[in-house]
């Protein structure tokens, strides 16, 4: 059973589509949720969890968001980037508030949670590192029996030893406990450590769903001497680098002697394809 299925997702504002987004998280995965910033990923969570109102369906662990919302959020734990307490209030105080909303609060969890990370109930949301706020946040999401996990930028604003040390946690229930991720961020660096699978947006529209190997196996970054050489070869975004040109081609492409490759990594692939889609009606989508 997946632990998530997403089908048809669609949000239309004035100046911004949400267009149809496709996808499912299958149990025991982490799935990262990329794009660039204003590609439509926070929109997606939000119309996954129904903050917003959005056409399309939505089932965690076969249960329909529409027709039992309440026993469908109960399996869900939520972690957003930033921290929007009061903060002023202490720890304890917003656990007093935020427990009562899960019958299947684990108190014992909990408090063995803030000792795994170092934190005391009694500190003030204001004397909290953002490290230490977002693991506040994924103990709040881990403690009523979530299965799986909704993360939107989690890591934003995080150093790399507290991103790192956020990811291993995170690796760490996935591996223990079963738990399954769907975890959107701009900091695709992380998600190479432990995504299973891609689920990319641009524009609104949906690129890619596929596993991270797939991701990258469908693509080498390709420097070219000159901007002829590089439109010859049919390579996809082309941008000028400091040493020529650079571009996607796909990797079962026969490649000419002129023309250095290597593997690309999941920025270089969301800059071209970015850069491919620039003022065009259709997409380099992935497929």
């Amino acid at each position: 059973m997946n632990a998530l299925e997403v089908k048809g997702l669609t949000k239309v504002y004035p100046e911004f589509t949400l267009d149809k987004i496709s996808f499912c998280v299958p149990q025991g995965h982490i799935v990262g949720l990329i794009g660039r910033n204003g590609a439509g990923k926070s929109t997606t969570i939000k119309g996954i969890l129904r903050l917003i109102a959005a056409e399309g369906a939505v089932s965690v662990f076969g249960k329909n968001m529409d027709e039992d919302e309440l026993a469908a959020k109960q399996m869900i734990g939520y972690v957003g980037g930033g921290f929007r307490y009061y903060p002023m209030n202490t720890l304890a105080a917003i656990r007093k508030a935020y427990s009562p909303f899960y019958p299947a609060w684990d108190q014992g969890k909990y408090e063995r949670l803030l000792a795994q990370f170092d934190l005391s109930e009694r500190k003030k949301v204001k004397e909290l590192s953002e490290g230490m706020k977002v693991k506040f946040a994924l103990a709040l999401a881990l403690s009523h029996g979530a299965k799986l996990l909704i993360m939107d930028e989690p890591t934003s604003g995080l150093d790399p030893l507290s991103r790192e040390e956020f990811c291993d946690i995170v690796l760490q229930f996935v591996r223990e406990e079963g738990v399954s991720v769907l975890f959107s961020t701009h900091i695709t660096s992380d998600l190479m450590h432990i995504a299973d699978d891609i689920v990319y947006i641009s524009q609104g529209r949906l690129l890619a769903a596929c596993s991270l190997k797939e991701l990258l196996g469908k693509y080498r970054l390709a420097r070219f001497c000159s901007l002829a050489d590089a439109t010859a070869a049919k390579a996809i975004g082309v941008k000028a680098i400091k040493e020529g040109y650079e571009g996607l081609l796909p990797r079962d492409m026969q490649i000419s002697t002129n023309v250095t490759v290597s593997d690309a990594t999941i920025d270089n692939i969301i800059v071209h394809l970015e850069k491919a889609n620039e003022g065009v009606e259709g997409y380099a989508e992935f497929n």
